[in-house]
């Protein structure tokens, strides 16, 4: 951590979710989704339905998709809609505009950085990778690095070790009440960012320390401790 940022700021590493939070991968989850369900013979999912999906596990998203209607075919959803995945995600992916500036705001000023979340590692990967951020984060914890997925606290421990950094020196950056409950149960301090499909209202009751309209603020909270009128807590 540098001098700087040990005199301003509270917080000694920031983690972030993926999806909604850094990046909108909602075309691509939207294909891999109706692909699964066409290849079960399912009825499709409404563009809307699958954006209110993403973040949770995709066992949780077949069965919210189906509604439970057609039994636990989940394994077989979770094969086709990696499968497809393996063809169009990447392309697919855009990082938020907000996201590379207040990345590198952070990194200049020592604060390690992580991304916690259900998508998985390696597809992230390849998206920082291609978008020149390869080298950026200290830890990225995705779908396949974990047995429990948010809103257990599973990824956030994994992170928060390898970073060196204990629950109250972390600050985890999420679009969804998921992300919110996974912080709350991590003991760790959480932003709401509102790029996703989450309302402002859907994270007051975790009490947020910041909810933001996107990543542009983000740097201030983080490094002055200046939520304004935008804090939740």
């Amino acid at each position: 951590m540098s001098a700087s940022a040990g005199k301003t700021s509270r917080f000694t590493s920031v983690i972030f979710d993926f999806d909604y939070t850094l990046a909108d991968s909602s075309p691509g989850v939207i294909e891999c989704a109706n692909h699964a369900l066409k290849e079960m013979d399912l009825p499709p999912g409404g563009a809307e339905a699958i954006r209110e999906t993403i973040g949770l596990s995709l066992a949780a998203t077949y069965q919210r998709l189906t509604s439970g209607c057609y039994g636990d075919r989940s394994d077989e959803f979770k094969r086709l809609f990696l499968e497809r995945a393996d063809q169009v995600m990447l392309e697919g992916i855009r990082l938020f505009d907000s996201a590379r500036p207040v990345v590198a705001a952070l990194r200049a000023e020592g604060i390690g950085l992580g991304i916690v979340s259900t998508k998985y590692r390696s597809r992230i990967e390849q998206a920082l990778q291609r978008d020149g951020l390869g080298d950026v984060f200290a830890v990225v914890v995705g779908a396949e690095d974990v047995g429990e997925h948010k809103p257990d606290p599973a990824g956030l421990n994994a992170a928060m070790g390898k970073l060196g950094a204990t629950p109250a020196e972390v600050l985890y950056v999420g679009d969804s009440a998921v992300d919110a409950e996974a912080a709350q149960r991590a003991g760790v301090p959480f932003a709401a960012v509102l790029t996703g499909v989450t309302p402002r209202e859907a994270f007051e009751a975790y009490r947020p320390f910041a909810v933001i309209e996107d990543l542009g603020s983000l740097a201030a909270i983080v490094l002055e401790g200046d939520c304004g009128e935008e804090t939740g807590a």
